[in-house]
């Protein structure tokens, strides 16, 4: 957003509009100082049932926020509305992370452990996360086959797919799943789109729509000859 922000102490009192990163916060060490999270903060179970909750991710409750005084926010360019982050740069600090690949997930790491005093720890994890991708590539890369051709699905009615340029195409690239829809971010499928692509692979995320057994069902009509999956979301774009 290009926007900075200037802390004069380490925050003690921080609020994380994004699940992963409320995640990342609890790893981090900071369990006393998140104060407040969202509905779908649902990791750890811990800070999940006793943390005060202040809406969704896209429906932030502006005026709980305000009570609550944080002395940071952070939040995600994706996760977040513009206009809610905005408004709440009117009273606090609001560092806004953009991730659209491994790359810049470690970068939002080493950042966020800089700003909230733990520089040490989010450089560990940081190593840690390398290493496994590290192992995990040169495993895959020992398989010989082609990328499969891929479509991974976001929502249902209309259908909607993860594109370029987003973090679950990224890890997708990583898996050696080519995506068949590359151009858009978030490009809304129909039926007959699907089918002309022929994807070898279909993946139904468990969020942000809950793919069920029912929905492969549903997919196997369009595209028959397709090896149809439920995945884990988390794993691809937390």
């Amino acid at each position: 957003m290009g926007h900075k922000i200037s802390l004069d102490k380490t925050p003690l009192r921080i609020i994380s509009v994004v699940p992963s990163q409320t995640e990342l916060l609890y790893d981090l060490g900071l369990m006393d100082e998140i104060i407040g999270i969202t509905k779908f903060c649902v990791h750890p179970k811990e800070l999940f049932r006793t943390k005060t909750r202040i809406g969704g991710t896209k429906k932030l409750d502006i005026e709980k926020i305000k009570s609550l005084q944080p002395d940071l926010i952070i939040g995600n360019k994706e996760e977040n509305e513009e206009l809610q982050v905005r408004e709440l740069m009117k009273y606090f600090p609001v560092w806004i992370s953009d991730i659209k690949n491994l790359r810049d997930a470690s970068q939002m790491i080493l950042q966020a452990g800089e700003i909230v005093g733990k520089k040490v720890k989010a450089r560990q994890i940081c190593s840690e996360i390398k290493e496994k991708f590290e192992n995990f590539t040169s495993e895959i890369g020992a398989l010989k086959f082609e990328p499969l051709r891929t479509a991974y699905f976001v929502w249902r009615k209309p259908y909607i797919c993860a594109g370029g340029g987003t973090f679950i195409d990224s890890m997708m690239k990583i898996c050696r799943f080519r995506n068949v829809f590359p151009k858009e971010r978030y490009p809304e499928i129909a039926a007959e789109e699907i089918r002309e692509k022929n994807p070898e692979l279909i993946l139904l995320s468990s969020e942000p729509y809950p793919f069920k057994e029912k929905h492969i069902k549903e997919l196997i009509t369009i595209c028959p000859a397709a090896k149809i999956l439920l995945v884990d979301g988390e794993l691809f774009s937390w």
